[in-house]
């Protein structure tokens, strides 16, 4: 899939180069050209949207697959102008971006604001002060988001009195509820399991105060609050499901078809999804589910991998404005409204959901053209109180998530032998010396 990605990439930023020189050819006047970087293959989709309606500036992409660490650009390597992806919060990141709070303003008693700017309230207030440095600086500007959901069937709809929202408690009682044994004693319904995915493990662990985040250049957490959430796993794999080796079994023995499949098999109650995969399915694949956000004391933790855009400090001044000029285009309602519009028309076999994979980080966009391409969200959009930031992260995170946070949730959550579990301090000391 990573490799399709690549080459669709490839050919669109080698077509997309072309572009700014037949423009060159044909009318005498300047047409500058700027550089992406990105690691959302929808941006070079959106290039071609703004080059076909821009004259003066064009826009060039460059994928890049760990682009939260290939700043700074090596020395033979051409520097970007714009940068948009995942991941970019970090304090070693800070450095390279400009200070964008010229592109951020507020309506004026008439209602107007400046073209060269975009107005703070469109955006979700939580979002928005994650793309602020240290010194309260807006050196990123939100993009697109993701958020946690359970998923279940139409035919258990019932069964969920709560029409929007989830907490961790009701899933782990409706779930005992649901569970049912042979005479044997052996599962033949199981409504879920804290240890069928691991990242819902990890999501829990946060909604239950772990805190994992930067501190430095080093990654940080809350102990006692880790502590209680490891507990509180346990104990609900104990109390509901009898033990790790018996959700395991049963995993084994009936969940091995996409989580979609496993709640409409009847065997489950619940899947743990994030809204990225849920709306990328077929229509036919989810006509039958139902969905409910996953929330902690009414607030949902969107997901780590934030998609933000920066503009690249050392950038030459006029690609600084014409990097910005793309950025006040992209987050354009009504342009959004046609980036949404030409995904689901194209219908390229491989969908994703919304803008650059997710929600908007507009809300006027969610709430009055998302419903039109997503039609279980009518009606079902959480407020922005509700949305939740998450925490800067280390460079390093996506695999220090994989090989250090994930491997010691696993461990120490088991009924079984959780006592012997690595620390995460003993696992960031192996993680050092063997990736660093």
């Amino acid at each position: 899939m990573k490799n399709s990605i690549r080459k669709t990439i490839s050919a669109l930023t080698a077509a997309l180069a072309i572009i700014p020189l037949f423009f060159c050819a044909c009318d005498d006047s300047p047409t500058s050209t700027i550089t992406i970087w990105t690691d959302k293959a929808e941006i070079a989709s959106y290039a071609e949207l703004f080059n076909a309606s821009h004259d003066k500036t064009k826009a060039v992409v460059v994928y890049k697959e760990r682009l939260s660490a290939s700043l700074p650009p090596a020395k033979d390597e051409a520097a970007p102008d714009a940068i948009i992806g995942s991941l970019l919060k970090n304090s070693g990141n800070e450095k390279y971006f400009a200070n964008l709070d010229d592109m951020l303003g507020e309506r004026d008693d008439d209602g107007e604001i400046s073209k060269r700017k975009i107005d703070r309230k469109f955006f979700y207030s939580s979002l928005l002060d994650y793309g602020k440095n240290e010194d309260g600086k807006q050196i990123l500007i939100p993009v697109s988001f993701n958020l946690p959901v359970i998923i279940f069937s139409d035919e258990n709809k019932p069964l969920v009195k709560n029409a929007h929202m989830l907490e961790l408690e009701e899933i782990r009682d409706l779930s005992k509820e649901f569970n049912a044994t042979a005479k044997s004693g052996i599962y033949t319904k199981m409504g879920f399991a804290p240890s069928w995915n691991s990242d819902f493990l990890y999501t829990a662990a946060k909604m239950t105060g772990a805190d994992f985040h930067e501190e430095g250049n080093a990654l940080a957490w809350d102990e006692k609050s880790l502590e209680i959430a490891e507990e509180f796993l346990r104990e609900w794999t104990k109390n509901a499901n009898s033990s790790s080796t018996a959700e395991q079994d049963f995993s084994f023995k009936y969940l091995y078809t996409p989580n979609y499949k496993q709640v409409a098999s009847g065997r489950c109650l619940f899947a743990y999804t994030t809204t990225s995969k849920f709306f990328s399915l077929a229509p036919e694949q989810t006509e039958n589910l139902h969905f409910r956000w996953l929330t902690t004391n009414k607030t949902i933790l969107a997901d780590d991998e934030i998609t933000t855009a920066g503009i690249y400090r050392k950038s030459p001044a006029r690609n600084r404005r014409d990097a910005k000029t793309f950025l006040l285009w992209m987050m354009d309602e009504e342009n959004q409204r046609a980036m949404l519009d030409r995904s689901f028309r194209m219908n390229l076999g491989t969908k994703t959901f919304g803008i650059c994979g997710g929600f908007s980080a507009l809300k006027g966009v969610n709430e009055r053209f998302f419903p039109t391409f997503y039609k279980n969200l009518l009606g079902n959009l959480p407020g922005e109180s509700a949305i939740r930031a998450p925490a800067p992260l280390p460079t390093r995170w996506e695999s220090l998530k994989e090989r250090v946070v994930i491997p010691h949730l696993a461990e120490s959550t088991r009924t079984e032998g959780w006592q012997d579990a690595k620390s995460i301090d003993e696992r960031l000391k192996s993680w050092a010396k063997q990736f660093n």
